[in-house]
């Protein structure tokens, strides 16, 4: 424990930190210092979620290595990654050592990671050691939510995560080689269709106060990427009439983050709302294929809006993303038709050529990049 509290200790600054936003004129400045991002929602192929990924018994920088060095070859310049409370309860100097040996991987492949804290998504009921196998042909059949239960059905422990939040913050506060600070991904998910059955009542209302609590925490450290949390449902060009998650998102972030699975128009809406926040924005979720939302065109009009982009999947491996979030509700005895995330197979190959030269266009990735596939 004492690790902990010194990491802590070190993260915070001794005079009270304001609960406010950057200025617009700030983020615009670490906009133009960090320039497009564009990359993925990242996890290793040989992991099925977030513990799988970090845990000591399973991390696999020999992967990550390769993988990401795919990701360089396409251009990406950022990934978007997965941590969980527990892997800092079960090992916090463990936990961010792993972190560091990721960074340095990352920073060879000149790609600054986005990490994310918490996640309302699928499994409510995350536990340490090893993970279980893939449930064949199910989407995300192993991923797990952040805090999980134990903590969501009792509201009087959420406290109790500020560690885990200053901790980690604390100890990359002033490290270039990250991006940003994603605080809370999806936090009202209630996951409908897949563990809707499972999940607390009163989820929602103890997602809010939660989420409300992790950009307060954030702001103690004050670190010097900016933090965020990306809106994902409602209408948010009138600031009058957002829901209350909304409010929170979309006003106490430094940067605007959204998600996106629609057609091209859909994403130009989303866009053109979320401009009335005067702040550099950035999808992190995007690319459906059956759906209709696909690199071409949608990669483009982000590259021409100047909006950050991070689509969902990368190399197909043990989250099974290349199912569809339908594969929970109806059987599949095979690979889909279409692929609905991913990008690559294992070895780096391209799901489609023509959409990887499509990707690398607007990239403008070198021919000589990492380890182009």
């Amino acid at each position: 424990m004492t690790s902990v509290l010194l990491v802590c200790a070190a993260g915070i600054k001794a005079s009270a930190q304001s609960n406010e936003p950057w200025p617009e004129a700030k983020a615009w400045e670490w906009h133009q210092k960090v320039g497009w991002l564009v990359g993925c929602n990242f996890i290793p192929s040989t992991a099925i979620n977030q513990l799988e990924m970090w845990q000591a018994d399973s991390f696999d920088p020999t992967t990550i290595d390769r993988e990401l060095g795919y990701a360089e070859g396409l251009g990406f310049n950022t990934a978007r990654v997965f941590l969980h409370n527990l892997l800092w309860t079960q090992d916090s100097a463990g936990f961010l050592d792993r972190m560091e040996q990721f960074l340095k991987i990352a920073d060879k492949h000149h790609i600054k990671p986005i990490f994310v804290f918490f996640d309302s998504c699928w499994d409510p009921n995350p536990k340490l050691g090893k993970q279980h196998e893939p449930k064949p042909f199910t989407h995300n059949s192993g991923w797990v939510q952040s805090p999980g239960r134990e903590y969501i059905s009792h509201p009087e422990r959420l406290d109790e995560l500020k560690v885990y939040i200053v901790g980690v913050l604390g100890h990359f506060k002033d490290d270039q080689r990250i991006a940003m600070w994603d605080l809370f991904n999806e936090p009202d998910n209630l996951n409908n269709n897949s563990y809707d059955k499972n999940e607390d009542p009163n989820k929602k209302q103890t997602t809010l106060v939660l989420l409300r609590k992790v950009f307060q925490w954030a702001r103690e450290v004050n670190p010097s990427q900016p933090v965020s949390s990306g809106v994902w449902q409602g209408r948010w060009a009138n600031k009058a009439v957002l829901e209350d998650f909304e409010k929170v998102q979309l006003l106490q972030s430094d940067v605007i983050t959204f998600h996106n699975y629609g057609k091209p128009r859909e994403v130009n809406v989303c866009i053109a709302s979320l401009r009335n926040y005067h702040r550099p924005i950035v999808c992190t979720e995007y690319m459906a294929r059956p759906a209709g939302s696909t690199f071409d065109p949608i990669l483009g009009i982000f590259k021409k809006q100047d909006v950050g982009a991070c689509n969902w999947g990368f190399v197909s491996g043990k989250t099974q993303t290349i199912f569809p979030w339908d594969s929970w509700t109806k059987a599949y005895t095979d690979e889909p038709p279409l692929w609905f995330h991913d990008i690559l197979h294992p070895d780096g190959t391209p799901y489609k050529s023509q959409e990887v030269d499509y990707i690398r266009k607007i990239t403008q990735a070198s021919e000589a990049a990492g380890k182009a596939p």
